[in-house]
This record gives C-alpha cells, structure tokens and sequence, in this order.
C-alpha cells in the first residue's frame, strides 16, 4: 500500500516563527514578546493583528500559541452576534491561553464593549432574572485580528499593548512561501515554476497557495507528481488569472477604460455589478498594482502601466 500523502495545501502549517516568510518587523516584535514572556514568566501581551486580507494574520496567532505552548481559542466576529457567544468564549479560556477573535472590527458594539470591559476588570457581569452576576476571568490573552482597525472601538483598540501591522510580500519572498510549502507537503516543483506563481501572487501567500494547489491539481490531472511551468500557466488559464494576478472582473474592467476615462456608476452597470462592489473589492488591487487612477471628479482611467498591461494582454490573446 502507498504511503500517503498530502493532496490539500492545508494539510501542513507553519507551527513555529522560522516557518513564517516576510514581516521581518512583525516577527521581531512577536520574538522580543515572547522572550520577555518567558523571562518574567507572564501572560503574552493583548494584540491587534492588523492588515490586509490573506497576509495569514490567523497563521500568525496559531504560530503565537504554539511557540508559547497554550492553548488558542478561535472564533470569528461575524459568528459572535450576542452575549451568549461572548459569555461561552470569555469562560472557555485558562490563564495564560489565549482567544483569537478573527474580524474583530465585525464584532457588534455591544460585544466590543463587553471586551474592553474583561481586559479592564477581569470580570463579566451576566444578566440575570435575579438582577446580576459577576463571573471572575482567567488571566488570558487576547489576540484580535483586523482588516479594518478603524472600526474598531477606541477603548478597545487603545487597550492592546502589541500592534502587529502587516505588510504585503515582496515577489522574492512569496517564492520561498511556496518553495517551503510545497517541500512540506512532498510536493515536487520545477524552480521556473515559483516566480510563475509568485507574480500572480498579489502580496499575499493565501494567494500564491491557493495557486499553487490549483497547479498540483492541474499536474496530478495528468498523472504527474512534479508541478511544472506549464501546469502553472494551465491552471492560470482555467482559472482566468493574468500575469499580474489580475481575475476575469479586474480584466474586464481594465478592458473597458482601454478607450477612454469612465465614471463608477457606467463601470458598475456594464460590469453588472452595484458600485460598491466595483469599489471595494475590484478597484483597490488595480489601484495598489499602478493600473488605475481615480481623478478628483471621480472620473477612472488606466495609467500608462496599465494600458501596456492591456496592450501585452491583447497581443497575448487574454
């Protein structure tokens, strides 16, 4: 019988500070805590984890626990929607054990207020037919990650004593992301493959992951256990991905101001997508990669990198 073997790119994590690539700044400040945690022999200090999404800010708090050896216990801030969620989540944690909330900026402002109340008194009042009950909290820590640290409650975000603000990677640096998790999981790839990957990365490991599982998909489809350059561009292909990382909407949407400046609401409409959406979600990367301008009277536009991207493109037939 085969030995088996990894087929999900979850089917290994990083489980200490060395496994981690890129935020060098980040790994100092969570290195210099720890030791000083060890040293006077204290709980980690309460911590913001802050940035974009697909940085790994939850691997980060994963990797916390398992260097300080205690237990994590997560949770989303979407899934916390009233005090009984809360109350279950703030009792489950030992001293020293440490709660990651996800989202937290997703919290609603009454679970945000019962947090900077615990951190405050160590102490939850529980609502009751007899009036109130006061329950005494462990001495755990809090590890709370955000997108959005702006909404965020003030007394709340004021009372972390770590910020972690993460950055996007560097293409070098997400070369290494899949170099390692692909030796990890006993994936074999060609060396032409990884900056193949990396470009199309966007800044993010969840990113180059997720492509690098689409390209081993795409190689085990054919039988093949090495992942190649061309399994790569493959799966790029099926899943309508350019070589700047770009998806199918971002695409349309550069095709569409290939003509001329455009405003948001005609963009939205032809994309059949409401504004928000086109703001939020399909405009910022073009934004960040240098695509796309915005003009004072709202109007958009392609930069010249962006129309060279466009023109490259339709010579490449994409």
């Amino acid at each position: 019988m085969s030995e088996e073997r990894a087929t999900d790119i979850h089917d290994v994590k990083p489980s200490s500070l060395s496994h981690l690539i890129g935020n060098e700044h980040v790994r100092q400040q969570v290195q210099v805590a720890l030791d000083s945690c060890f040293e006077d022999q204290v709980r980690f200090p309460d911590t913001l984890l802050c940035g974009p999404p697909g940085l790994g800010k939850s691997t980060w708090a994963s990797v916390i626990s398992k260097e300080l050896a205690v237990e994590l216990h997560e949770t989303l801030g979407q899934s916390v929607s009233g005090p009984a969620e809360m109350n279950v989540l703030l009792l489950s944690a030992k001293d020293c054990e440490l709660i990651h909330i996800d989202e937290v900026h997703e919290l609603p402002t009454e679970q945000q207020t019962t947090l900077f109340m615990a951190l405050d008194q160590r102490k939850l009042i529980v609502q009751s037919g007899n009036g109130q009950t006061t329950i005494p909290l462990a001495k755990f820590s809090f590890l709370l990650s955000t997108t959005d640290p702006h909404r965020i409650l003030a007394p709340l975000r004021e009372r972390m004593r770590l910020i972690l603000e993460m950055e996007y990677l560097t293409e070098q640096e997400l070369v290494e992301v899949v170099r390692r998790r692909s030796r990890a999981l006993g994936w074999p790839i060609e060396d032409a493959a990884l900056p193949e990957i990396a470009c199309r990365g966007r800044g993010t490991p969840r990113t180059v992951l997720r492509i690098l599982q689409s390209a081993r998909r795409v190689a085990r489809s054919e039988g093949e256990d090495v992942v190649s350059l061309a399994h790569v561009q493959r799966a790029c292909q099926l899943d309508r991905i350019d070589a700047r990382g770009l998806t199918s909407q971002e695409q349309k949407y550069v095709r569409l101001l290939g003509t001329g400046s455009l405003r948001l609401n005609v963009l939205a409409s032809i994309l059949g997508a409401n504004s928000r959406t086109v703001s939020e979600v399909i405009e910022p990367f073009l934004v960040r990669s240098g695509l796309l301008i915005k003009d004072k009277n709202g109007l958009r536009q392609l930069t010249q990198e962006g129309l060279d991207h466009l023109s490259k493109s339709r010579q490449q037939g994409v």
